[in-house]
Order: C-alpha cells, then sequence, then structure tokens
C-alpha cells in the first residue's frame, strides 16, 4: 500500500479545510488509517484514526469536534474536514497505515508525504 496525501493551503483562522489521502493497494478491513501532523521541532503528532472496515473513529483532543475524519472504500481514501481552524493547527499533515489500533506514530509503518497547512490571518 502506498499513500498519497493532497489538500492543504493556506487559510485564516476560523476557515475549514479538506484534506484527503489517497491509498494504492489492498487495505483490509482491520487496518487502521490516521492523520498526524508535524511542526518543526517537535514530536509527531496524533490528530484522528478510522478504522477502514467498522468506521469506527476516534480524535485527539485538541481536534475533537472540529474535525472530522472519514473514509471513502470504493475510491480508497481517507479524508480529514477540518473546521474552525486555529494558528495552533498549522503543520504539516501526514496520513498513515496500520494493522493495530494507535495513537503513537511508532505503530503505523507505512506514511504518506506531508502536505503543508497554514493557518494565518
Amino acid at each position: 500500500v502506498q499513500l498519497q496525501a493532497s489538500g492543504g493551503g493556506s487559510v485564516l483562522p476560523g476557515d475549514s479545510l479538506r484534506l484527503s489521502c489517497a491509498a494504492s493497494g489492498r487495505i483490509y478491513s482491520s487496518g487502521v488509517m490516521a492523520w498526524f501532523r508535524q511542526v518543526p521541532g517537535k514530536e509527531r503528532e496524533f490528530v484522528a484514526l478510522i478504522r477502514w472496515g467498522a468506521g469506527t473513529t476516534y480524535y485527539a483532543d485538541s481536534v475533537k469536534g472540529r474535525f472530522t475524519i472519514s473514509r471513502e472504500k470504493a475510491s480508497k481514501t481517507v479524508d480529514l474536514q477540518m473546521t474552525t481552524l486555529k494558528s495552533e493547527d498549522a503543520s504539516v499533515y501526514y496520513c498513515a497505515a496500520s494493522s493495530e489500533w494507535g495513537i503513537r506514530p511508532t505503530t503505523y509503518k507505512l506514511w504518506g508525504q506531508g502536505t503543508l497547512v497554514t493557518v494565518s490571518s
């Protein structure tokens, strides 16, 4: 499986943005897809994840209620809809895949390239 992230950009505080991650190859129903983010000099931070088969989701407290992760099985994409963006959401966002449920970056063996989100007035 390979992952290709897209959708980053520059927005104003309070705006919305949708990131997308396209996966190639087979994804098992037990697999987990996730979004992380990282700013220079800081550790990679968990944002949200979704179980591929059941669609079960889990969010970091910092984004709960503002971000929504979803998956489309037919197109093998995982989207992250971000609303009410704040300056602290500015980061490079990465999609990742794992066979295990978890919020640690080390749980994920497959990563897409990052996509930059800038939130600034």
